[in-house]
């Protein structure tokens, strides 16, 4: 009978707060960071997420870089629960933005080959960020709920598909530095002051829109979301929902107030709502003052009795 006590584990672009994942037993494995290209440190050990920040609006013209995790990171991982005839739960980071999941799938290889009875799902959540932490609590409450590791990856690819994140950014600098738009489109932006409204979906983003003020892009981020909802025909409580910010806390404390109220007066009876950082993984492209919403389908074990 296969073991429902399976280990949860993800690559730190999951961006959990510690005292979570040490909660909920989830391990990370973390992915690194440097400002000067030469000295990488791992994220969330190494350097902490208000040390990242710091350096960056000190630094406004240095742009860190990130690096995946090594082969050797998640065999270290692994190995422990190989021994211990554990089951495994990988959940890496979008492909189309890392080869964290390759890190993964080679360093799965390598400890099979010593114990073959093992059992390792490496799997793709074609999302990042804060709202890859939403999708790395599902699997956690999919193990306690008693699910075994194969009815937990059937379940997670059924939800997956309906993440989002809408998001706004600072400006294009960070994007443009980092290859995701063209050159041409940045420089325009940066003359102009555009600000960009991204949406991510299926592993990729998507341009939903430009704004020349903060507030106007904030408001559209908000549109984004009561859109999706509305199209998806589902009660709020059918979700997991997050405020995903950067380096400034306090408006991510204006901007949940707005959203709820925006929420309530759609028809959407909502109390509160978790805030949670963006980390270093994906803040080395959007830069220091990155603001979204986060959000996923809860599986249908959990929704039951709505």
């Amino acid at each position: 009978m296969e073991n429902s006590r399976f280990a949860v584990i993800s690559d730190s672009s999951c961006d959990l707060p510690d005292e979570l994942t040490a909660a909920k037993e989830i391990t990370v494995v973390p992915f690194y960071v440097s400002f000067d290209g030469e000295t990488y440190k791992k994220e969330g050990t190494e350097i902490g997420i208000r040390e990242f920040y710091r350096e960056m609006v000190e630094q406004p013209g240095v742009y860190p870089k990130s690096s995946m995790p090594s082969i050797q990171d998640y065999v270290d991982v692994f190995q422990p629960f190989a021994q211990a005839h554990i089951p495994v739960l990988c959940i890496c980071i979008t492909t189309k933005f890392s080869g964290s999941m390759q890190s993964a799938l080679n360093a799965k290889e390598m400890v099979l080959s010593q114990y073959e009875d093992a059992q390792i799902e490496v799997i793709d959540a074609t999302v990042n960020t804060v709202l890859q932490g939403l999708f790395v609590l599902e699997a956690v409450s999919m193990r306690e709920e008693g699910m075994t590791l194969s009815e937990a990856v059937a379940a997670l690819d059924e939800i997956k598909e309906s993440g989002r994140i809408f998001f706004t950014i600072g400006s294009m600098d960070y994007l443009q530095h980092g290859g995701r738009i063209g050159k041409v489109a940045g420089a325009a932006a940066s003359v102009l002051g555009i600000r960009p409204i991204i949406t991510l979906k299926q592993g990729e983003i998507f341009p939903s829109g430009i704004s020349r003020s903060r507030r106007k892009s904030i408001d559209k981020v908000i549109v984004l979301l009561l859109d999706y909802l509305k199209e998806n025909g589902r009660p709020i409580s059918s979700y997991r929902f997050t405020i995903g910010f950067g380096y400034d806390r306090e408006e991510a404390v204006l901007f949940k107030e707005q959203v709820l109220s925006a929420l309530r007066t759609g028809g959407y009876e909502m109390e509160d709502a978790w805030i949670n950082q963006i980390g270093a993984t994906i803040a080395v492209h959007t830069g220091p003052y990155p603001l979204g919403i986060g959000i996923i389908r809860r599986h249908k074990k959990e929704r039951q009795g709505e």
